[in-house]
């Protein structure tokens, strides 16, 4: 990469220790950590979340300020946040005690890592 790319292979190279952060955590926690496809479905028209978000901005049409738009959609995700909070589970319980006790879950990764899709 450097010899096609070298201001591409440098920035990597800087930006090393920010770009593999995510591997301080329980491996189970990584595919969910680098991705950011719950962001990504609230933006899409075609997910619930985001269908709402605008077909509740819609019926309002025009909004007289910027302040009314934060109510209305930051009303929309809290909701959804307070059903993620009770709900759902985005990283489970055990994976979370890996946080508390990191010295038990600490793993020797002994060959080269494999990433797997992000679904």
């Amino acid at each position: 990469m450097a010899e096609r790319w070298p201001q591409a292979a440098e920035l990597l190279r800087e930006a090393e220790e920010d770009v593999l952060a995510y591997m301080a955590f329980p491996q189970e926690h990584w595919s969910r950590i680098y991705s950011t496809n719950p962001l990504e479905r609230l933006n899409i028209a075609q997910h619930p979340v985001g269908k709402e978000v605008k077909r509740r901005t819609h019926v309002v049409g025009i909004f007289p300020d910027v302040p009314s738009v934060e109510r209305l959609v930051g009303a929309l995700l809290m909701d959804i946040h307070d059903e993620w909070q009770v709900g759902r589970r985005y990283f489970s319980l055990e994976s979370m005690r890996k946080l508390l006790a990191p010295e038990e879950a600490v793993r020797q990764i002994t060959g080269p890592l494999h990433l797997e899709p992000v679904r």
